[in-house]
Formats: C-alpha cells, sequence, structure tokens
C-alpha cells in the first residue's frame, strides 16, 4: 500500500470526512442544529427509504440532503433575482432609454440561460 492510499484509509475512517468515488475529500463541519418536528407521508417516506438504501444512506442523510439542495437552489434564485433587479436599477441610472435597459437585460438573461 503506498502512502497516497495509507492517507485515503486514514481520511475515510475520520467521523468528519467522506472520500467519494472520484476521490473528493468532503470535511464536515459542525454546526448548531434544532431539532424540527416534521410529518410526512407514509407513502413519501417509504420512498425516501428506498431511494436511500439504494444510496447506501439513511433516511436522516438523504431527506437533509433533499432540504440543502432546495434550498441552494431557491436561494440562487432570489440571488439572480436580487442580481438583475440592482442590474436594471443601475443600468436606469446611466441609460435614458428604457427600452435600452429592457433590452439589456433581455441579453443578459438569455446569455444566461444558454450557460445554464
Amino acid at each position: 500500500m503506498n502512502q497516497t492510499e495509507t492517507e485515503q484509509l486514514e481520511i475515510q475512517q475520520d467521523e468528519d470526512t467522506l472520500v467519494t468515488e472520484e476521490g473528493w475529500v468532503l470535511r464536515f463541519r459542525a454546526r448548531e442544529e434544532e431539532i424540527v418536528p416534521l410529518a410526512l407521508p407514509v407513502e413519501a417516506l417509504a420512498k425516501v427509504d428506498r431511494i436511500a438504501a439504494r444510496r447506501s444512506m439513511s433516511r436522516k442523510a438523504l431527506l437533509r440532503l433533499y432540504i440543502g439542495k432546495g434550498l441552494r437552489e431557491d436561494l440562487a434564485r432570489t440571488y439572480t433575482t436580487e442580481l438583475l433587479a440592482n442590474t436594471k436599477q443601475v443600468l436606469s441610472q446611466h441609460l435614458k432609454s428604457e427600452e435600452e435597459v429592457a433590452a439589456i437585460l433581455q441579453e443578459i438573461q438569455t446569455a444566461s440561460a444558454a450557460k445554464a
């Protein structure tokens, strides 16, 4: 076993890290938590359990993954909306034509959608 393999085994054994199949090392930070009672339909939980089992994850880990992913997506959309609103405000201060402002914003949205 070479040094890199030994280091990876040591990393995998640490409770606060995870090595992905691709070799990425993920380190988890302890954060303050709050327990939130949440009632979900039994059928939905059964589906969560099946998916969690296929992914070799716990129910809790999969639910946290889904919540985190949804939260990041919502935050990204909010950021984009706020950025466009701020861009419109700044452009409006420097350009006299609302048509020019609208055309520039449309161009930004089109370019962003093409990259997504």
